[in-house]
């Protein structure tokens, strides 16, 4: 029987704010009440008002079909040998907190791995939910600038590390993160405080919406840049191992 794994999921559903007529407050009282029932049990992130009209695979299904997102790359943010047999990229919003919990997850499977798996990371912030989380996005980025994907993953880490998720990190850790880590914190207000890697992120979301993601996190196992199965939200590493197990 296959386990259920809503609970490493979120779920948002948002109003139309046209929708004023009161007629309609008996109804939106009781969407209103599932909705928080919804959120209380997890599921699904929906990106929106509603599901991205995509043809891509849908990340919390399993089952081989071809990868819509692009094609991993030496520009991608890569933990582990870009040779590697295995490659699963992930979909991710600093202020999720099943993402925080699956970034543990993955540093266990790469470093378990013995180089046979690698991590590609991409952003995916959903500011419906994580309104801080766009722009810690780009904080990752003007790390990366400094310091290149090392200074990235350890800034990645330590956000991770620190927040509460749900934007419980404060907007002035930021620089103090990247003193933390070890870059020019007046280089790196400037990169933040400029906006230059907005696109950046941006274009990471648009990946993802055509590769199906519909929450986060969202992770697809790729072999040779075919994909061979996903993983749904924040699965355990038993599970994810198991997974990566039948691989061949």
């Amino acid at each position: 029987m296959e386990e259920n794994n809503t609970m490493n999921e979120e779920v948002v559903i948002i109003n139309n704010p046209s929708n004023s007529n009161p007629k309609n407050s008996q109804t939106q009282i009781v969407g209103a009440i599932i909705v928080a029932g919804i959120l209380i049990a997890g599921a699904i992130l929906l990106k929106g008002t509603s599901a991205p009209t995509t043809t891509g695979p849908v990340a919390n299904s399993g089952g081989s079909t071809s990868f819509q997102g692009r094609p991993v790359s030496s520009d991608d943010h890569i933990l582990g040998n870009i040779n590697a047999k295995v490659i699963i990229v992930e979909y991710s919003d600093l202020e999720c907190p099943f993402c925080k919990v699956f970034h543990s997850t993955m540093h266990r499977v790469v470093d378990d791995s013995a180089g046979k798996v690698a991590w590609v990371y991409r952003h995916y912030p959903i500011p419906q939910l994580h309104q801080k989380a766009f722009h810690e996005s780009e904080a990752t980025e003007c790390a990366w600038e400094q310091g290149g994907n090392n200074a990235f993953w350890k800034y990645t880490d330590r956000i991770f590390e620190i927040t509460t998720s749900n934007d419980g990190l404060d907007a002035l850790e930021l620089p103090k993160i990247a003193q933390y880590v070890g870059l020019d914190v007046t280089s790196f207000n400037n990169c933040l405080e400029s906006g230059k890697y907005k696109e950046k992120v941006q274009a990471d979301i648009d990946d993802g919406t055509k590769a199906g993601v519909r929450g986060t996190p969202s992770s697809f196992i790729l072999v040779k840049g075919k994909l061979v199965d996903t993983i749904p939200g924040a699965m355990p590493y038993e599970q994810v191992m198991q997974k990566l197990s039948g691989i061949k």
